[in-house]
C-alpha cells in the first residue's frame, strides 16, 4: 500500500483482478488453511522476532469516521469491502490489528481529532490506514508520512471516457444502522467557496445516473431498509453535468419507496434549488418524503457572502425559505452560519442575528471560523480571535433563547422509529417534518411507523407516548440485515465477480 509520499490509489476497484478468489471461495477454504507467519528481517531492540499473519480473516479492523453523511457512506462501503474480503470488523479499537481512520477536512477540530487518533494508534503500535478528505486534499502533511492512505476520488471508465467521482454504488457495504441507507447522488460541487477545503478533496461535480441510484434504492429496500438519506456536497446541483436535475431523480425514487418508509433529502445550496422551487415543494409534500431541507446560509450579509464566493445574496436565501414555508406547511429548514469570517463587521454580524430572530430556525449549525490551510480565506485579514468567540457565543445564546416545539405538545403524530438515543434510554423516531421524537424503548417499535401523543418538548426533541390502541406499521418489505452484516447487493448481481483484499498488512 502506498505511503503518503507516493501516488494515491484512485479507485479501490483498481486492486481487483479476475484471478482473485471470491469471499465464498475464501471462506470455504479457510478450514484447510494453516496460517503462515512471516519473520521480519530486522530484530528491534533485541526483542523477540514478531510475526504477522497474511491470511484474511485472522486480523481485526476498527474503523472511525468523522464528518458528513457522505463520509459516513464512504465508510460503510470501505467496511463492506473489508468484510467481503474476509476481515473481521470490530467495535473495540483495543483488540483491532488495524485502524482505518476516515477523515473530514471541513473544520480544524475534526482534523485535530483525526491527527490525535493517528498518534494514539501509533502509541498502541496499531497499523494505520488513513482515508477520506484530509489525505485526499493534503497527502503530504508531515503527520501522514509513512502511513497507508486512500483518498476519495475514483476514476471510472464510461463509454470510452472517464467519470470522476465516487465509487460504484453496487459495492458491498456494512450499514452503521441496518434500517438506514445513505446514498451519495453526486460528488464534488460547482462552487469555489473561499473557506472550503472539501472542494480540494471532492473536486468538481460528478453525478450518478438516475437508473443506478434507483437500483441502489430498490435493492436497499429489499434488504430491510425503511429510511433513505440522499447526500452529497450539494444535492441541488445534481444532474447538471449529465443533463438532468434533482426533481427528476426524486420523482423516480419516490416510485420505489414502500408505504411507511421515508426519504430524507440532504444539503442543498441556495443557487441551484431556486429554479426548482415549484417541483421541490410538491416533492416535499409527498407523504413518503420528509418535509425537511438543509439550506446553509453561512451569513446574512451580502458583503460577507461575496467574500465567501457563495454565488447568491441573502434575498435569494429568503426567497427559498419563504416559498417553501408557504407551499410546504410545517417544513423544517435547517441552516449553517459561520461566525467571524474574515472582514465580517459588527453590522454584518447584526444582519445575521436579525435573520435568526426572524426565522427562528429549529436546527442551526453554528461554526466559529477557522482558516483552512490552502484556502483563499486563510490569506484574508482575520477577525480577532476573541471577537469570533464572542460572536459565536452571542449567536448560540440567541438560538437557545427559543423553543421551536413547545406548540406541538398535545399533538398526535405518526413517527418512524429508526435509532437508539445516545443515553440508550429511548428509541429515536422522526415525524413528517424530521423532528426528533423520543419514544419508549420497546423492541417491537424498532423499524416501525407508530402513532404517539406528544407530551413534552425540549430544545432539540419531543417526547411521545404511544397511543394505546395504535397499530404498528412495518414499512420494511424484508427483514433488515443484522448489525455488522454485509449488504449482499454485489453477490446478488455479480456472483462471478472476484474481489482482492483492499487492505493488507506490510
Amino acid at each position: 500500500m502506498p505511503s503518503a509520499g507516493d501516488s494515491l490509489i484512485e479507485d479501490i476497484e483498481d486492486m481487483v483482478s479476475s484471478s482473485d478468489p471470491t469471499p465464498h471461495e475464501r471462506q470455504a477454504a479457510r478450514k484447510s488453511i494453516i496460517p503462515r507467519s512471516r519473520r521480519r528481517k530486522e530484530q528491534l531492540n533485541n526483542e523477540e522476532l514478531q510475526t504477522d499473519s497474511l491470511i484474511p480473516g485472522t486480523q481485526k479492523i476498527w474503523m472511525k469516521t468523522w464528518g458528513c453523511s457522505h463520509n459516513s457512506s464512504d465508510g460503510e462501503y470501505m467496511a463492506g469491502q473489508l468484510a467481503a474480503s474476509g476481515y473481521k470488523m470490530t467495535d473495540d479499537p483495543t483488540e483491532a490489528d488495524l485502524w482505518v481512520l476516515n477523515s473530514c477536512t471541513v473544520k480544524n477540530p475534526a482534523e485535530d481529532h483525526f491527527r490525535n487518533s493517528i498518534k494514539k494508534a501509533q502509541e498502541q503500535q496499531k497499523k494505520v490506514v488513513v482515508a477520506g478528505c484530509v489525505p485526499q486534499a493534503q497527502p503530504r502533511m508531515d503527520y501522514l508520512k509513512g502511513l497507508s492512505i486512500i483518498g476519495v476520488s475514483v476514476v471510472e471508465k464510461k463509454d470510452g471516457g472517464k467519470r470522476l467521482g465516487g465509487a460504484r454504488l453496487d459495492l458491498p457495504k456494512i450499514r452503521r444502522n441496518p434500517l438506514i441507507e445513505i446514498i451519495s447522488i453526486n460528488t464534488g460541487c460547482l462552487n469555489a467557496c473561499t473557506y472550503c477545503k472539501t472542494k480540494h478533496a471532492r473536486g468538481d461535480l460528478a453525478s450518478y445516473p438516475i437508473e443506478e441510484l434507483v437500483e441502489r434504492a430498490r435493492q436497499s429496500f429489499q434488504e430491510g431498509v425503511c429510511e433513505i438519506w440522499l447526500t452529497s456536497e450539494d444535492t441541488g446541483a445534481y444532474g447538471r453535468d449529465i443533463g438532468t436535475d434533482l426533481p427528476t431523480l426524486l420523482w423516480k425514487l419516490v416510485e420505489e419507496i414502500p408505504e411507511g418508509a421515508m426519504l430524507r433529502l440532504g444539503m442543498t445550496n441556495p443557487p441551484y434549488i431556486l429554479e426548482h422551487l415549484e417541483e421541490m415543494a410538491k416533492i416535499l409534500n409527498h407523504p413518503r418524503v420528509y418535509a425537511f431541507l438543509h439550506v446553509p446560509v453561512q451569513s446574512a450579509s451580502d458583503s460577507v457572502l461575496m467574500d465567501m464566493k457563495r454565488e447568491y445574496c441573502i434575498n435569494d436565501f429568503k426567497r427559498v425559505v419563504d416559498f417553501l414555508k408557504e407551499r410546504v406547511p410545517g417544513i423544517t429548514i435547517a441552516t449553517d452560519i459561520i461566525c467571524g469570517f474574515p472582514g465580517e463587521t459588527e453590522e454584518d454580524f447584526q444582519e445575521t442575528l436579525d435573520l435568526v430572530k426572524c426565522y427562528r430556525f429549529p436546527s442551526l449549525f453554528i461554526n466559529q471560523f477557522y482558516p483552512r490551510p490552502g484556502t483563499p480565506a486563510a490569506k484574508m485579514e482575520q477577525v480577532a480571535a476573541h471577537v469570533k468567540k464572542q460572536r459565536t457565543k452571542e449567536l448560540s445564546q440567541l438560538f437557545h433563547s427559543y423553543n421551536p416545539y413547545d406548540h406541538k405538545v398535545g399533538e398526535r403524530q405518526h413517527v418512524l422509529v429508526t435509532e437508539e438515543s445516545f443515553d440508550a434510554q429511548y428509541y429515536v423516531a422522526h415525524n413528517k417534518f424530521y423532528e426528533q421524537v423520543l419514544v419508549p424503548k420497546r423492541p417491537e417499535f424498532k423499524g416501525k411507523m407508530i402513532e404517539v401523543d406528544i407530551y413534552e418538548a425540549g430544545k432539540h426533541f419531543m417526547r411521545g407516548r404511544p397511543v394505546d390502541d395504535g397499530k404498528l406499521f412495518t414499512p420494511s418489505i424484508a427483514a433488515p440485515l443484522q448489525k455488522g452484516e454485509v449488504s449482499g447487493l454485489v453477490e446478488k448481481q455479480n456472483k462471478d465477480r472476484h474481489w482482492r483484499r483492499v487492505f493488507f498488512f506490510l
